[in-house]
């Protein structure tokens, strides 16, 4: 009934293996189920060269299966197991097909090469049956044993640090294929790091691995190298019992039947072990097997679940997702966009119509301090052609100065206004321009000359006749109490002097009416000109404000379009993906829950609970 269970979960593991597309991991399933499935107990040695692996081998059967010495190389591995009659083969494969990964089974079309025994070690050297160019080889080496012929199976394996890949050389190398592994090492030192790295190794991939300490009978501190290697197995976190043997001890005592001997050289302790170990292949063996065979199997088909899950989640941030969320980004910046540049393009157009006028007013008011300092002085009898001609010139200047810096303050803001585009591209001001016309002199309000009073001569005659009679009259009456006539020569001499002055006094206040009158004219006409031009100028400034409007706004809905069909489009893929996206996750957690429940049956055949690290809670 255990064994039900077990090859129960075996096959559910195949079939996990199938319906995943694994042939590889299947084909190992399958194997692993023919050799849990036969009753030999297939016992794997390995370790380091000159540790005595060979030794231990022929010390367990008792009897020189495999060539030892200094002399003697292992290239091939050696299967030693029961036979009839002494044999001894060289097994060969064809050469390794395209796709067929080295260490997995000998086809059945294997070559077999029958060796003379006493040609052993040069088969076992790789010097004699093996084809040049085959594929993997070993030696098979038959005896007949009673251990052997209970269904142990010894593989005598090359040393780890001559051979780089242990599973080229076949099945029999391969500690998948082992039952048992024993690593050889001798007492001569502690276990080295390259035998912990591969204790480790072989544990992670095989339930039952034992440390055999080889040659206690040359170090006398066997037992605290023994002790040390234990420490070591612990630290490494490595369940492997040590036991210490001598396989001179061992080969003597059975030379001589000397049980005291037999049993002081430590190989009952290892051969009572791999008898508990062929008698629970079947129960205890086969369970942990069945075990670590499932671990490595969900890991495998795991990993690429949980690397797909992960890549799903990293195009989630750089896919249909990202895209939507940036086209809404889009969409926002578009809208401040729009506030902005219309907010923009109102405060330019206000501050533009502001400091326009302001420049026309401060240019108006040169003028006009010009005009008054003039006419204090001067005449306009005298001056006004001139005048008139220099200030025709200087509105016309003023007119054309500030209708420059029109233009450039509407194109100041045209680009003030573009520069809230700038994130979609450079080519986004209008094809416009604003240009001082060339008839700017003929469009301003003519002067008209004023009214302006002149001195004639009956003026002078009457102005001086006036102010000469009053001046007569009292030096007159003055003299005539002298007893002079009233009109005498003192008399008549003031009156021409008061007439000169009544006639120059009249004189200066009839020019400083003309000034006046002119200046008043001047200031009249500058606010007609001021008022005129303000007016064009604000008329031009609105007209360029609603050509940057409309441009603007086309501009934005033109833009405005093309994201929202760009979002549009980024929705309904992100739509799609996240369906599919959702699909798959929940086929990958339907994957990982089988798989988690598969490794807590597995599990439960060996009393584990530990789930490995690839079944996390995302499981």
């Amino acid at each position: 009934m255990i064994t039900a269970i077990w090859l129960d979960v075996l096959d559910e593991i195949a079939r996990t293996c199938s319906a995943h597309g694994r042939g590889d991991l299947l084909q190992a399933v399958r194997q692993k189920r023919v050799q849990l499935l036969d009753p030999k107990l297939r016992v794997l040695v390995i370790g380091e060269s000159h540790q005595g692996k060979s030794q231990l081998v022929n010390a367990i059967i008792n009897a020189p299966a495999c060539p030892v010495g200094d002399d003697r190389t292992t290239v091939l591995p050696t299967v030693v197991q029961h036979a009839e009659v002494p044999t001894a083969t060289v097994v060969q494969a064809p050469p390794t097909a395209p796709g067929r990964p080295a260490g997995t089974a000998v086809p059945a079309t294997a070559e077999r090469i029958p060796v003379p025994l006493d040609q052993v070690a040069a088969g076992v050297a790789g010097k004699l049956g093996r084809r040049p160019g085959g594929g993997p080889a070993y030696v098979e080496i038959g005896l007949p044993r009673a251990l052997l012929g209970a269904g142990l199976a010894l593989v005598d394996t090359p040393g780890a640090d001559e051979v780089a890949a242990l599973g080229a050389a076949g099945p029999a190398a391969a500690p998948a294929w082992a039952d048992t592994v024993l690593l050889v090492s001798d007492s001569t030192r502690e276990l080295s790091a390259g035998e912990l790295t591969m204790l480790l190794h072989v544990a992670r991939s095989h339930p039952n691995v034992v440390v055999v300490q080889t040659k206690t009978d040359l170090v006398p501190d066997w037992r605290a190298v023994a002790e040390r290697n234990r420490r070591h197995l612990a630290e490494a976190g490595v369940p492997a019992p040590v036991i210490p043997v001598s396989a001179a001890l061992r080969l003597r005592a059975a030379a001589g039947d000397d049980r005291e001997l037999n049993a002081e050289s430590g190989f009952p302790a290892l051969i009572g072990r791999l008898q508990r170990d062929l008698a629970d292949k079947s129960d205890r063996l086969a369970r942990a097997a069945v075990g670590v065979i499932t671990r490595t199997v969900v890991e495998q088909l795991a990993a690429p679940l949980r690397a797909e899950m992960v890549s799903q989640e990293a195009e989630e941030q750089s896919g249909p997702i990202a895209r939507l969320h940036a086209a809404q980004r889009e969409v926002d910046e578009l809208r401040r966009c729009s506030t902005r540049w219309q907010n923009t393009l109102a405060d330019e157009m206000a501050d533009l119509l502001a400091d326009i006028e302001y420049d026309l007013r401060d240019r108006t008011r040169q003028i006009l301090r010009t005009v008054d300092d003039a006419f204090d002085e001067a005449d306009p009898l005298v001056t006004w052609d001139a005048f008139q001609e220099w200030l025709e010139h200087s509105l016309v200047e003023a007119a054309e100065a500030n209708h420059e810096w029109l233009v450039q303050r509407c194109d100041w803001a045209a680009r003030r206004v573009a520069g809230t585009f700038a994130r979609y591209g450079a080519e986004i001001l209008p094809p416009w321009s604003v240009t001082t016309p060339a008839d700017l002199g003929d469009r301003l309000p003519d002067i008209e000359r004023p009214n302006i009073d002149r001195f004639t001569p009956t003026q002078k005659v009457i102005t001086g006749m006036r102010g000469s009679y009053g001046g007569m009259l009292m030096i007159g009456l003055a003299t005539t109490l002298a007893g002079l006539p009233m009109i005498n020569p003192l008399s008549v001499g003031v009156g021409a002097l008061l007439g000169g002055k009544s006639i120059r006094d009249e004189s200066k206040q009839l020019l400083r009416r003309r000034q006046s009158v002119v200046k008043t004219a001047v200031q009249r006409h500058v606010d007609d000109f001021f008022v005129r031009i303000t007016k064009d100028r604000r008329d031009a400034a609105r007209q360029v404000q609603r050509m940057l409007r409309d441009h603007f706004t086309a501009l934005t809905e033109e833009l405005q379009e093309a994201i929202i069909q760009s979002f549009r489009s980024a929705k309904q893929a992100a739509d799609t993906d996240a369906a599919v996206r959702d699909q798959r996750q929940r086929e990958i957690g339907l994957r990982m829950a089988r798989l988690a429940t598969l490794f807590e049956q597995a599990q439960q055949l060996t009393g584990a609970r530990s789930a490995p690290a690839s079944l996390g809670p995302r499981a």
